[in-house]
């Protein structure tokens, strides 16, 4: 095809425009704050990495299990025939005690399409202010769904106040300038309160809240098996605790594509329409439930050694000038540290870091560094040490 090929010379001689590259140079957020630029595919796999538990690379057992996929593993997943994808559900539904399970390409999706499920065009969706839906979702509930969302006040320890519920429901019913509710979301373990963990009492408590008054209740669990190891308690516990929930399978878990939603049939087979509508219907997809159930099988016993390296993290920095760490809010694998007026900016402190190996982003009004399945027990020190030298005017 000889204008195929003219166009493949065009496109390959074409000055590139890298999207990362732009979003570099335009000084890229997380929060409201600068992170540490891309480091590209050249970047060396020498670095400390703690930008995210997004970061983990596939490990050898995910890339044996991709290895040893035959084409008898493999269907179009949009018919519901990738027996493989079919084996990933069987099993999150086996681990969670969910009636249903679906594998979506992403969190984000995992969670619109639940909230879409769960609530109609002009429903309100009540939800912490501090949550990820609210501030990293890209307003998809409202801009896709017709949903509003109405931000409740987030405590230190990621829980929403069941009073701040209470008020938000209690002229809803019969107030007719007042937008219905329609769901409940809570976030396990929450990000913007830097990996606390919801305990299972408070999670009963709105639970209960919510079925007395009608409401679903959805998780945002990303990192809901990290909440289960924080706890002690095996993961259905965490589940059964609420109506509907999207858990990723490429933060703590490692593997490299995927989320799954869980919940009851009649649910999840309206998020499997929603999928659908939103692009994430897969074909051959059992290439990514392969790693994820790897991922599944081998990596939740190993989520504590990441959370007893962030506490050891967070110790070995508590005392080093400039820094400010609260030890004891490491509930799980992520650690937020502020820089006092005594440490230089908080974007050169990142730049130090960098080039002394560690990579970390800037978060909110501090610093936020993940632990997970590709750093270990021997790099804490390193990586506090840099810190050390990163303050040091």
């Amino acid at each position: 095809n000889t204008w195929g090929s003219r166009r493949f010379e065009r496109s390959r001689s074409a000055k590139p425009r890298s999207y990362h590259t732009r979003l570099s140079a335009d000084a890229m957020t997380y929060g409201v704050s600068n992170i540490a630029p891309s480091l590209g595919a050249g970047a060396s796999k020498d670095m400390i990495d703690l930008r995210s538990d997004t970061m983990t690379r596939p490990t050898p057992s995910m890339m044996q299990a991709l290895a040893e996929l035959t084409r008898d593993d493999m269907g179009d997943d949009v018919y519901g025939e990738d027996p493989t994808i079919n084996e990933l559900q069987r099993v999150v539904c086996e681990l969670t005690g969910k009636e249903a399970a679906l594998f979506v390409p992403s969190g984000t999706m995992g969670n619109l399409a639940s909230v879409l499920s769960h609530c109609g065009r002009g429903q309100e969706l009540l939800l912490g202010d501090e949550s990820h839906i609210f501030h990293y979702e890209a307003g998809g509930v409202s801009a896709l769904g017709g949903v509003s969302m109405y931000p409740l006040p987030t405590l230190d320890n990621g829980e929403i106040p069941l009073e701040a519920m209470e008020e938000a429901h209690s002229n809803r019913p019969d107030d007719q300038h007042a937008a219905p509710i329609g769901c409940i979301a809570l976030e396990n373990t929450h990000n913007r309160k830097g990996g606390r963990v919801l305990s299972l009492e408070y999670m009963r408590s709105v639970r209960d809240w919510a079925v007395e008054r009608g409401y679903p209740v959805h998780l945002d669990g990303a990192r809901a098996f990290n909440a289960a190891a924080a706890l002690g308690v095996p993961i259905k516990d965490v589940m059964d605790l609420v109506t509907s929930a999207t858990f990723c399978l490429s933060k703590g878990l490692g593997a490299p594509v995927g989320s799954v939603i869980v919940g009851p049939a009649a649910f999840v087979k309206r998020a499997h329409r929603l999928r659908k509508m939103l692009g994430g219907g897969l074909r051959q997809g059992g290439v990514l439930a392969a790693m994820g159930l790897v991922a599944l099988r081998e990596v939740p016993p190993l989520l504590a050694k990441d959370h007893s390296n962030a506490k050891a993290f967070a110790k070995a920095i508590a005392n080093i000038d400039g820094v400010v760490v609260d030890m004891y809010a490491v509930d799980s694998n992520i650690v937020i540290l502020r820089l006092t007026a005594m440490a230089p900016p908080r974007a050169e402190v990142v730049k130090r870091l960098q080039d002394n190996g560690v990579l970390v982003c800037a978060f909110k009004d501090g610093i936020r560094a993940v632990w997970h399945l590709d750093v270990n027990s021997e790099q804490v020190p390193l990586a506090a040490e840099a810190l050390r030298k990163a303050v040091s005017n």
